[in-house]
């Protein structure tokens, strides 16, 4: 996992106010101790936002919103991870267990929910 991910996962760990986190020095904390429904409405408006730049960079050829949209998608979603006790190392060890795997294959292969 790189060293970005590592820091900031241990960075958003250390926000949980069990660890110390303080809701009225930290968004991450904050975030936290609002719960599930806030930090998964916030990756709802990030993933539309990110979309949205991704459209408006298909018109225009900038494709600097959809990296900075991104960035704040990935970094709510390890919020959530964090929330969930997963990591974003979790994540790469799912996509590691997917590789070399037909999509269509791993889709067929879920147990309905």
């Amino acid at each position: 996992m790189s060293e970005t991910l590592k820091r900031l996962a241990a960075v958003i760990e250390s926000r949980k106010p069990a660890n110390g986190g303080d809701p009225d020095k930290s968004y991450v904390a904050k975030l936290f101790v609002k719960g599930d429904d806030a930090i998964l409405k916030k990756i709802g408006e990030e993933a539309t936002e990110t979309v949205m730049a991704a459209k408006d960079a298909r018109v225009s050829g900038d494709k600097s919103k959809v990296l900075y949209e991104c960035a704040d998608l990935w970094f709510h979603s390890m919020v959530m991870l964090a929330q969930f006790d997963l990591t974003p190392q979790d994540v790469l060890d799912e996509l590691a267990r997917r590789e070399g795997l037909s999509g269509l294959a791993e889709k067929a292969s879920r147990k309905d929910s």
